[in-house]
């Protein structure tokens, strides 16, 4: 890859770039450890739809699925933990590099709690635990919905030294809950004379399911507004989610300039890092790269799935972008309001729409492999 690589450009400006993607062909074949080396990615993240995917789409999965029939197993949940553990501690080797040379900085691989315990917190802080030591790899991360019952347990996770990439994100005042628990879990820790420099965390914002959203409900109001107030409801199309994101990192920036911030950095501790998820451009009348050009900051993470990073590395533009234009996204998101459209609203409406989607995909996830077994399992009979 050449100096001119665009990806190589967000990686100098101070953003990591994770794939959103996992597949077992794609770990065995090198590829993932080619975009490591030629396209500086640098992290991981899955889901439950992720696997689906990869699962359901051809035949790289009968082996070891067999094997796990053969063996007894006979619980889609059980086979699906054991097949996703596997890819998992795969690519975190992949990615172990990385993590060394950044000094734990980067170079995790994300794994999720069980998607059905999302409302459930002592059973996602059981989970958590549970995957983290089945895993067994420094740079793995526990993914934890930033739900307010939840909050509780990233801290407890944090404060035990289990890194957490926090899930869900959309309002600004979720983050501030979250930032908050991973302050609160780095204190704790050095008042007990714990070491802080050994776990990580990022805080995960969905952008363009917000734009998605926000936008449908601009145009359903404008179609029924007057002329001038029309074209000022439709001017905001494909911008809040980007106002919503610049004031989450002014935030960051604010919190993590903090004496209180600073007394743990002077220890060791690495900033709670804002995370760009849900970051492929919805509505083909947009820019496919909108959401990695617009959200391009120092200390962030964008996670993309291979279409994005593709569509950037050639024809991406790097330029620091996320702090940059705040006035005007503060004038966004107040414009927003003057209309009649509740953002805090919105972010609710999503977060509940968010943990439902959280658990679709996770039980046709399970479907997929129990008819899959099944079927290896009569053809082996």
């Amino acid at each position: 890859m050449s100096a001119s690589n665009p990806l190589h450009a967000l990686a100098d400006l101070g953003q990591s770039i994770w794939l959103d993607f996992i597949r077992r062909r794609s770990l065995e074949d090198g590829t993932i450890a080619r975009l490591v080396r030629e396209d500086r990615i640098s992290g991981m993240t899955s889901n439950p739809a992720i696997f689906e995917k990869a699962i359901s789409a051809g035949r790289e999965y009968d082996e070891p699925l067999s094997r796990l029939v053969r063996s007894g197993e006979d619980r889609a949940e059980d086979i699906y933990e054991a097949l996703a553990i596997d890819d998992i501690r795969a690519a975190a080797d992949v990615l172990l590099p990385v993590y060394h040379q950044t000094r734990g900085r980067d170079g995790f691989v994300s794994l999720e709690v069980s998607p059905e315990l999302a409302e459930d917190p002592d059973g996602t802080l059981v989970e958590a635990r549970r995957l983290h030591a089945l895993v067994d790899r420094p740079n793995l991360m526990i993914k934890v919905p930033g739900t307010g019952v939840c909050v509780p347990v990233i801290r407890a996770l944090l404060t035990e030294g289990i890194s957490v990439n926090i899930t869900l994100l959309f309002a600004c005042t979720a983050y501030a809950r979250v930032a908050d628990a991973y302050l609160e879990a780095m204190e704790k820790r050095l008042d007990q004379g714990m070491k802080v420099d050994c776990v990580a965390s990022v805080a995960s914002f969905f952008v363009s399911r917000i734009d998605s959203l926000i936008d449908a409900k601009l145009e359903a109001r404008a179609s029924a507004a007057a002329s001038e107030e029309s074209e000022r409801l439709l001017a905001l199309r494909g911008r809040i989610a980007i106002a919503n994101a610049k004031l989450a990192y002014s935030l960051f920036a604010e919190l993590f300039a903090s004496q209180r911030w600073k007394r743990l950095a002077a220890a060791g501790a690495a900033p709670q890092r804002l995370l760009w998820a849900s970051t492929s451009t919805k509505n083909p009348a947009y820019r496919d790269v909108l959401y990695v050009e617009q959200l391009i900051g120092r200390d962030t993470v964008n996670t993309m799935p291979p279409e994005t990073i593709d569509a950037f590395r050639d024809h991406g533009v790097a330029r620091d972008t996320l702090a940059r234009g705040l006035a005007e996204a503060e004038e966004d998101l107040a414009e927003l309001a003057a209309l009649g459209v509740s953002l805090d609203e919105a972010t609710d409406e999503l977060l509940a729409d968010g943990i439902a989607k959280f658990v679709q995909p996770y039980r046709k996830l399970l479907g997929a492999i129990g008819e899959r077994s099944r079927e290896l399992a009569a053809a082996t009979a």
